[in-house]
């Protein structure tokens, strides 16, 4: 019999009082990759799109997953306490993960900027490298402390850094509130430009050359994520704490 995955707790199948689903009670990924192989839309797998791109889109968007750059620009402890920061920060709790820092590593590699810096704050790549010091120093263990401290630790670390309650050390160098802003813009940006975000959030991919059609309220193309599961997002996000 099929399984309603519009409802929660349906993993291996109709639960009953055998546990939770995980992660955030979303329907286990069917088609394509998701971070964790969980999400909303677990038919859709953007690359089944390929074909419809034209030869340079599809190119750009299949090296993401089939080329992932090599680390240029971080040091081996600071790449391992970043990669753990972007994995807390982005909720990815286990495999498969989206390579991050990997992503943000190239940027600054090839020098590559947002045009413009906030006053009195360094490059945005030795802004990185100051976060990474201040991370580790938070964790109190030397180089790559934080990537080895337990989630409950990281934890209190990032809310402490997200709220710009840290200080001393490295952090001492930065105006905390903006480097927040800084790593969790690339952070973001690594993360929503990979195909398998894509597929986490319904995201049909490119649309060029083909272009939209159905442009009315409420609608969407043939080739774009259904959601399995439609909570009002009122009443759950009071019900799950994070309000």
């Amino acid at each position: 019999m099929a399984h309603d995955f519009r409802r929660a707790r349906h993993l291996p199948k109709v639960r009953g009082d055998a546990g939770t689903a995980d992660p955030y009670e979303l329907p286990r990924q069917r088609r394509g990759t998701t971070p964790q192989m969980h999400g909303r839309y677990p038919d859709h797998d953007v690359l089944a799109q390929r074909e419809a791109w034209d030869e340079p889109t599809r190119k750009v968007v299949l090296a993401r997953v089939d080329d992932v750059p090599a680390r240029r620009f971080f040091t081996v402890a600071e790449a391992a306490t970043l990669t753990a920061f972007c994995d807390d920060v982005l909720a990815q709790d286990s495999e498969p993960r989206i390579p991050v820092l990997a992503f943000v590593d190239a940027k600054h590699a090839a020098g590559k900027t947002e045009g413009y810096r906030y006053a009195g704050m360094p490059p945005d790549g030795d802004t990185w490298r100051l976060v990474a010091r201040g991370l580790d120093e938070a964790a109190g263990d030397g180089e790559g402390a934080y990537a080895r401290a337990d989630a409950g630790r990281r934890e209190q670390i990032v809310a402490a850094f997200a709220s710009g309650e840290v200080s001393g050390g490295a952090w001492e160098h930065l105006d905390v509130t903006r480097a927040w802003s800084v790593v969790m813009r690339d952070a973001l940006g690594a993360f929503y430009a990979h195909p398998w975000a894509w597929n986490e959030i319904g995201f049909g991919g490119p649309a060029y050359p083909r272009g939209y059609a159905r442009m009315g309220v409420g609608l969407s193309e043939a080739w774009e994520g259904a959601e399995a599961i439609d909570p009002d997002p009122v009443p759950d996000v009071q019900r799950k704490g994070f309000e």
